[in-house]
């Protein structure tokens, strides 16, 4: 299915209910792949220190520093 979102003025779009409701999460990666945008589901029991991503935007919210999924990981275990 294939479907057209308009971005809001700060960039955000929106995944259509009936696409959420298929996953069992509520955070997706997003990636760059040549002229388009993929977005994924993001389980995090999956990922394994081999499928290390950057799922944050480094220049706005880390001082242009990336951070390691797996630290990542760590991080939000702690907050659920």
């Amino acid at each position: 299915m294939i479907t057209i979102v308009k971005a809001t003025s700060k960039g955000q779009i929106t995944i259509p209910a009936s696409w959420r409701k298929r996953f069992v999460t509520n955070r997706y990666l997003v990636e760059i792949k040549n002229s388009h945008l993929e977005i994924k589901p993001f389980d995090l029991d999956k990922l394994t220190e081999k499928q290390e991503y950057t799922v944050f935007d480094a220049i706005r919210d880390n001082d242009g520093k990336g951070i390691k999924a797996s630290d990542l990981q760590k991080i939000l275990k702690k907050t659920y």
